[in-house]
């Protein structure tokens, strides 16, 4: 296994795995004797940094989002790993009510609403603090400065340590932190976003904005990260659920453009240069880059999750990253 360090404050930065783990559908599509096996497996491999949210998986089982939290809350107090392994989890896009969703009903980034969700989150998993805590969605009815300034009471307490943020448009994100740095409370220093090999496109309307898709990495996002090496990026859905090798997982119309079919050839020669699966590619291009990211893999088996680890052996020639860095 590889680390890196996320965090630059001593007391609250980690060393976590380049490869993290997801806990979305945990507890509900996965049951709990397969969740296990696959923790235990990455934990044995090395891996150390777990992502779950206060809202995984609601638009499963019709209710708030208990399942995964409290699966991983069970698994950390059976195997006694609490202090070996970093969880990350999330707020702001639990629904308040059972049967409905976070873009109509979501619990939002207010004061009380951030404090309320983090102890819940805190008491799902049987943890004194939340290693690292995202604000999951944007909150256009609060004031930026509120949730800065109720993010940054939970770290001063102890109740949290990193802060990171999911889906918000880089402006969003680079306004609360220049908030923070103001009013000396800790920023956002992890970000997490879809990213991939294949390129989504940004400016078809997401659920949230009409002007496009605020949770997809573009070129804007990359930059910014170069500039700041404070800043982590994890890549959530890297393997696209399935769509690289799954023929009844297509893609939508969000890849339906030249360029997928161009990083589509050049992907298929490099995995058959190398003797990789496609998948195993894609996780160590994005590992490997310039900017390095962690790429946030889910698994409902362990064979898929030893797939996975696999790619950490993968090295890339130079040549062969700059036939992938420049298809499409």
């Amino acid at each position: 296994m590889q680390y890196r360090t996320i965090g630059t404050d001593p007391k609250t930065r980690r060393e976590v795995s380049v490869l993290s783990l997801g806990a979305m559908l945990m507890g509900t599509l996965t049951d709990e004797a397969t969740s296990f096996a696959v923790l235990d497996r990455y934990v044995e491999a090395g891996g150390t940094f777990i992502d779950t949210s206060n809202n995984y998986a609601y638009w499963i089982d019709g209710s708030q989002g208990d399942a995964s939290e409290l699966l991983v809350g069970r698994w950390l107090r059976s195997r006694g790993v609490t202090d070996e392994v970093v969880i990350a989890t999330k707020l702001g896009a639990r629904p308040l009510a059972p049967g409905t969703g976070y873009v109509e009903n979501g619990a939002g980034l207010s004061a009380r609403a951030v404090r309320e969700q983090a102890e819940q989150s805190r008491e799902r998993l049987g943890v004194e603090r939340l290693d690292l805590l995202y604000a999951h969605v944007e909150d256009t009815k609060v004031p930026p400065a509120e949730t800065v300034e109720a993010l940054g009471a939970l770290v001063g307490e102890g109740t949290v340590g990193l802060l990171g943020v999911s889906n918000h448009w880089t402006w969003r994100v680079e306004r609360a932190r220049s908030l923070a740095a103001q009013a000396g409370l800790p920023g956002y220093e992890v970000l997490q976003y879809s990213h991939s090999y294949f390129r989504r496109r940004a400016d078809l309307p997401g659920a949230l904005s009409v002007d496009g898709d605020q949770g997809v990495v573009t070129g804007e996002l990359l930059s910014y990260v170069r500039e700041d090496p404070a800043l982590t990026l994890v890549a959530y859905s890297p393997l696209l659920g399935g769509g690289y090798t799954r023929p009844d997982k297509p893609l939508g119309p969000a890849f339906d453009h030249a360029g997928t079919r161009a990083r589509r050839t050049v992907l298929d020669q490099v995995a058959a240069e190398t003797g990789a699966t496609v998948n195993q590619v894609v996780l160590a291009w994005l590992i490997g880059g310039g900017i390095p990211v962690v790429p946030l893999v889910g698994a409902s088996s362990v064979a898929q999750l030893d797939e996975s680890l696999a790619a950490l052996d993968l090295e890339l020639s130079a040549e062969q990253r700059g036939r992938l860095d420049s298809a499409g």
